[in-house]
């Protein structure tokens, strides 16, 4: 793996959160497999906000089935990102449950691009932004198909959002395949987000369940690949001293580009990454106590 000439975006500077991770990890500590309690999980998230690494925190993940438990237990203003794993079919009233909160943005699961695209079109809100989660492609014509959403999706305002793990080993693609979905998206100019598997900065084989996990910092990287050999390079790499060495020799626009790409990942632990980046020298060495979740 090639660096480039150093520059200042991706390392530490004292007390403060380098561009590369700024609203990088969305809160989602209510799903699996953190499954945190809602009345503890809001409160975990205000103190990520108010924390000295708020930079790194974006928005507050919830299920539209749970939007209701939720207002019960904001007390004040709270900036939501709505997860609507049904489908389009929901949007409408779960929008209207949403009208409390600050809406960050939407994550719509649908089987089709145009599906999705026609009901966001319909029912967001101007300025709020979506992504639109499609099922997996496999063999070469589950591919093919899968490169035909993405260009409805290209040709929209709204953007995709890939599975990266969860409670299967079925559920974690490999390298080539995210490969090959990272590359589809730079061929066509379209930013992605992640989901599921991805709270630890580096490719690891989970020890409890021997599932094969990649690292944010490994895509990170992938999505600045000019083709997929390199993005599955990328992807491939165990050695977390070659990849924040990789990510401090990153330029400023190298770090545009690639966060113009990755636009963020939803993990149930913010504490997590973080702890990750500050052994791997890419947070300030000096820094205030994580907060546990």
């Amino acid at each position: 793996m090639t660096a480039a000439a150093p520059a200042t975006g991706a390392q530490p500077t004292p007390g403060g959160v380098p561009a590369l991770f700024r609203g990088l990890f969305d809160d989602a500590a209510i799903f699996p497999p953190g499954d945190l309690p809602m009345a503890q999980a809001v409160p975990a998230h205000r103190a990520h906000r108010a924390a000295w690494y708020a930079d790194a925190v974006g928005s507050f993940l919830c299920g539209a089935g749970r939007l209701g438990e939720l207002a019960e237990v904001t007390g004040g203003p709270l900036r939501v990102g709505l997860v609507l794993p049904g489908g389009s079919t929901d949007l409408p009233s779960a929008l209207k449950a949403a009208a409390p909160f600050e809406l960050a943005g939407v994550e719509l699961a649908a089987q089709g691009a145009r599906e999705a695209v026609a009901a966001l079109a319909e029912h967001l809100p101007a300025g709020v932004p979506a992504v639109v989660e499609l099922p997996r492609g496999e063999g070469a014509e589950g591919r093919a198909g899968l490169e035909a959403e993405l260009d409805v999706l290209a040709g929209s305002p709204y953007r995709v959002k890939f599975r990266t793990g969860g409670l299967a080993a079925g559920a974690f693609p490999t390298e080539a395949e995210l490969a090959g979905l990272l590359a589809a998206c730079a061929e066509r100019g379209l930013p992605f987000k992640c989901t599921a598997g991805l709270h630890n900065a580096v490719r690891h084989t989970d020890p409890v369940t021997g599932f094969e996990h990649h690292g944010f910092l490994n895509v990170l990287l992938a999505a600045l690949a000019t083709d997929r050999a390199a993005a599955a390079e990328a992807l491939r790499e165990r050695s977390g001293t070659v990849l924040a060495g990789a990510v401090a020799a990153l330029t400023e626009r190298q770090i545009t580009t690639v966060r113009g790409a990755f636009l963020s990942f939803g993990t149930c632990s913010i504490a997590e990454p973080l702890h990750d980046l500050a052994a791997l020298g890419l947070l300030p060495p000096s820094t205030p106590h994580l907060e546990d979740r």
